[in-house]
């Protein structure tokens, strides 16, 4: 059964679980240890901040004899338009006060223009209708509003060197794109960072992280693969991916430097795409 996720449902949800674990005389710390979660985390269920993914949702069922409850009423985003296992880091990305993400082959989400968004849409599987393609982009332009607002969150980006020479679409459109995040950087809304392929293999070439710091919540990673992700928020897990960031980061071009890069090969595109237009 699909419960929609709101703050009520989250608060009713985390009340249950509250009234179970109580019942079984269980404290937060020893339902953890049993659930393999952690202790805040179940903590931030319970008050209605979080929710808990299908997995930890079964093993609460199965900690506290719940007969699926946990798993069957767990409340789900079902009406935005993502990919279910970017649903919860959406959650996340919406309260957050600083987000530092490191992007190892395509323009983070938050950064893409329409068109390169709707080649990336194209790009996936199963095959989606133009239709369908226009709804996702919707919906990622929508989530990059949260760029007007200078203040809040910071934002830090750090970019493979293979993010800029990827053609997503055609030269036109990667001119568009690497012009529109030197704008961004330009207004001092974000920071960029390129990793150059002259530093061979480093920290972060496994995948996707972003990495999340809030006012009232303990920080948290996202790393993501293909058709997955998942959100971490053990502590020392979580330090480690910092670690593993500021490494990476320490090998890569200053902000100004990457700047100059994109805006070079920025123009290598769209003069490509003039001789493309006018051969």
């Amino acid at each position: 059964m699909a419960i929609e996720d709101n703050p009520r449902t989250r608060e009713q949800y985390g009340q249950e679980l509250k009234r179970r674990r109580e019942a079984a005389g269980l404290t937060k710390e020893e339902l953890s240890q049993r659930a393999v979660m952690s202790r805040t985390h179940i903590a931030h269920i319970e008050a209605g901040r979080r929710r808990p993914d299908p997995e930890d949702a079964r093993r609460l069922d199965q900690v506290l004899g719940a007969g699926g409850f946990f798993e069957r009423f767990l409340p789900t985003l079902d009406g935005k338009k993502v990919a279910e296992h970017f649903k919860e880091a959406l959650e996340f990305e919406g309260k957050a006060k600083v987000i530092k993400e490191y992007a190892p082959a395509l323009v983070p989400g938050l950064l893409q223009t329409k068109q390169y968004a709707y080649e990336v849409f194209g790009s996936g599987y199963p095959r989606k209708s133009d239709e369908e393609r226009d709804k996702l982009v919707a919906t990622r332009l929508e989530r990059a509003r949260v760029l007007d607002n200078f203040h809040s969150p910071e934002f830090r980006f750090l970019l493979d060197e293979a993010v800029l020479r990827r053609v997503v679409g055609s030269p036109a459109v990667m001119c568009e794109q690497l012009r529109h995040i030197t704008e961004l950087a330009a207004s001092r809304r974000i920071r960029v960072h390129v990793l150059p392929y002259s530093v061979g293999a480093h920290a972060l070439q496994a995948g996707f992280l972003s990495l999340m710091w809030f006012e009232d919540l303990p920080p948290i990673a996202y790393a993501e693969g293909v058709n997955s992700g998942r959100i971490l928020e053990l502590s020392s897990a979580v330090h480690a991916c910092q670690e593993l960031y500021d490494q990476a980061l320490g090998d890569a071009l200053s902000h100004r430097e990457s700047l100059d890069l994109l805006r070079s090969v920025a123009e290598d595109y769209e003069h490509e795409a003039q001789r493309a237009e006018h051969p």
